[in-house]
């Protein structure tokens, strides 16, 4: 089965910052467009942001526009999130996310359900 593995989650105060990553385990990142995910304890996943595989196509939610930047470096395997200006609202889990045989991220990139590949998530708290 193919895994991703993030990192870069913690604690940080109300504007605060973290870079989050994105890695592959056992297959290349190279091919895929690669969603970002997060979830909130009681609350339904939210699509974040998207990448395509060659990096020149992106998408961002409503609510993290102008905070929020993704960029990957294939030549890492590597998919990242710059999440800036963070807000309370932002604390969740964050995952990374896959489709079979999907290099673009298209109309549906922030349906969780359409996503076959999942990593295990990395914490983000904001608090003061």
């Amino acid at each position: 089965q193919l895994q991703f593995v993030e990192s870069g989650g913690g604690l940080v105060q109300p504007g605060g910052s973290l870079r989050l990553s994105c890695a592959a385990s056992g297959f290349s990142l190279n091919y895929y467009a690669i969603g970002w995910f997060r979830q909130a304890p009681g609350k339904e996943r939210e699509g974040v942001s998207c990448i395509d595989s060659s990096g020149f196509s992106t998408e961002y939610g409503d609510s993290v526009k102008g905070r929020f930047t993704i960029s990957r470096d294939n030549a890492k395997n590597t998919v990242y999130l710059q999440i800036n200006s963070l807000k309370p609202e932002d604390t969740a889990v964050y995952y990374c996310a896959a489709i079979s045989r999907r290099t673009f991220c298209g109309s549906k990139w922030s349906t969780p359900t359409d996503y076959d590949y999942w990593g295990q998530g990395t914490q983000v708290t904001v608090s003061s």
